[in-house]
């Protein structure tokens, strides 16, 4: 049988065990960050991206079963989101992991879980 949550009253919830660092624009920043990659086409270009770092969009492209247009989409999205950098090269645009966005999202989630 499927039990129910039932709300408790504040005499009923326990006393926290600590506290959580995260509060303002990092904590905005983080809640971003796991949005963005939240979207499982994101989730596969930033796996992709780990894997071959420095391609370009024709490359992720190629990886990834749907079109330029949508994968230009969600690369702007990603670089939004201070995931991935890009910079050109002639008339491509290569694209990376960004190293210090990817080094501060993972010690938060060290601090948080």
């Amino acid at each position: 049988m499927k039990e129910t949550a039932t709300a408790k009253t504040p005499a009923e919830i326990p006393e926290p065990c600590c506290t959580l660092g995260i509060t303002g624009a990092n904590q905005d920043r983080f809640v971003e960050m796991l949005k963005t990659a939240g979207s499982p086409i994101r989730f596969e270009i930033l796996k992709f991206l780990l894997t071959h770092p420095g391609c370009i969009t024709g490359d992720v492209v190629k990886a990834l079963p749907i079109a330029q247009a949508t994968v230009s989409q969600h690369l702007k999205r990603l670089r939004q989101a201070g995931w991935i950098d890009a910079h050109s090269e002639g008339p491509a645009t290569c694209y990376h992991l960004n190293a210090e966005s990817v080094s501060w999202f993972r010690r938060w989630v060290e601090e948080i879980f």
